[in-house]
């Protein structure tokens, strides 16, 4: 396993740990080859590991009334999933499913307990991601209730990481339209809306399918305050 670094050097719930101790919990990591597409489980599944992302990304989804999907979330690299499985014995609300080829960093539940009876911490850090990813989703659904289109859009470009440009601040979208829409809770067509508001405001420019250019982040910064 000395190949998956990422699954320990890069996740919260172990950063606590001493080196050696980190070393113990990369020993115990099994890794899970996944192609695009396939399913890792899906919503109402038993899930009896904590998984991290070593490379690719997972998205998470949840079926709509519909019929449909929402999405709810992307994991990257040292992202992780299964804590609540873990802790409390919850199935998912959720489907999880690999976005290119992926690298799991499977950790079996039987292989976590005796991590946890000799590092307490661990479980606290498990507890503290819990509350965290709650407070986040929480945010995110009073946003989807609450705020217009154009604000959502507008909070998450600027959650993005950017690179400086000589016009601005140049963006890559990590996913395609029509799942930044699902993501925020609307449709394909209000984000394509939106973001010719905001284009003919001069406030940001296409430049291709997955890369947006900011001209003034600070007046977008003012619209989501």
């Amino acid at each position: 396993m000395s190949q998956l670094p990422v699954c320990v050097s890069r996740v919260p719930i172990f950063a606590g740990l001493t080196p050696v101790e980190q070393r113990e919990v990369h020993d115990v990591a099994r890794p899970r080859r996944l192609p695009d597409g396939e399913t890792v489980y899906v919503e109402g599944d038993r899930v009896a590991s904590l998984l991290v992302v070593n490379s690719g990304r997972l998205r998470l989804t949840r079926s709509s009334p519909d019929g449909g999907e929402h999405l709810l979330r992307v994991l990257d690299a040292g992202d992780f999933i299964g804590v609540e499985s873990f802790l409390t014995g919850a199935t998912p609300g959720h489907t999880a499913t690999a976005m290119g080829a992926t690298v799991l960093c499977e950790f079996r539940h039987a292989d976590l307990q005796p991590l946890l009876d000799a590092h307490p911490g661990v479980g606290v850090a498990m507890l503290a991601t819990l509350a965290t990813q709650l407070s986040r989703t929480e945010e995110r659904l009073t946003a989807q209730t609450l705020a217009p289109v154009e604000r959502r859009l507008v909070g998450y470009l600027l959650d993005l990481p950017a690179q400086p440009h000589a016009e601005g601040l140049l963006i890559e979208l990590p996913l395609s339209k029509k799942d930044i829409a699902s993501y925020l809770g609307t449709t394909p067509e209000s984000l394509s809306r939106s973001l010719r508001a905001l284009a003919d405001a001069g406030l940001v420019e296409s430049r291709g399918k997955r890369e947006l250019l900011v001209r003034d982040a600070a007046a977008l910064d003012d619209l989501v305050r």
